[in-house]
């Protein structure tokens, strides 16, 4: 693989949009086309209670994990996380190289992704699960500016997503 600099796909948005499903139908079109890349789950980066978001962890432990797959060639980074499209900068510093970064907002209605997190949460947690959702789709909304693509998955596949994003990031 060549030594060119990295490229970053973010995908951002509500809880329930499809961020994780779209990134692993995204894995499974770069494996299919033999694309070396990675794939980070960008809430797994700093999961814990009480929260460390306002130290960091997420941002340094990307970078650590990015550190390790830069060693080995990769190029391509896929990133998912909720906010990832509004830390499009502090995301690119954590990686380094100064990165192509192609940041994609993933929008649904309201009724898709109340669906969507009725099919994995439950009770309060469903509750407190669509409030968070419904606050982050306006906060995006609002705050996503215009260089991040929006891409609707109301009534799409994931691989038809995937397929779109894949072309928006130009790999």
């Amino acid at each position: 693989m060549p030594a060119a600099r990295t490229s970053v796909l973010l995908l951002g948005g509500r809880s329930g949009v499809g961020k994780s499903t779209v990134a692993a139908a995204v894995h499974d079109l770069l494996v299919a086309r033999d694309v070396p890349h990675a794939w980070v789950e960008g809430d797994a980066l700093d999961l814990a209670h009480p929260a460390p978001w306002e130290h960091g962890v997420a941002e340094a432990n990307l970078a650590d994990v990015w550190r390790r797959y830069r060693a080995l060639g990769y190029r391509r980074l896929v990133y998912t996380n909720t906010v990832s499209v509004l830390q499009a900068d502090v995301l690119a510093a954590a990686v380094g190289d100064r990165p192509h970064v192609t940041s994609v907002l993933l929008t649904g209605s309201d009724a898709t992704a109340r669906e969507r997190l009725g099919r994995r949460e439950h009770g309060a947690s469903y509750d407190a699960h669509v409030a968070r959702s419904d606050a982050a789709a306006v906060r995006l909304g609002e705050r996503a500016g215009t260089g991040v693509h929006r891409v609707a998955t109301d009534g799409r596949t994931p691989q038809d997503v995937a397929a779109e994003v894949v072309a928006l990031a130009g790999w």
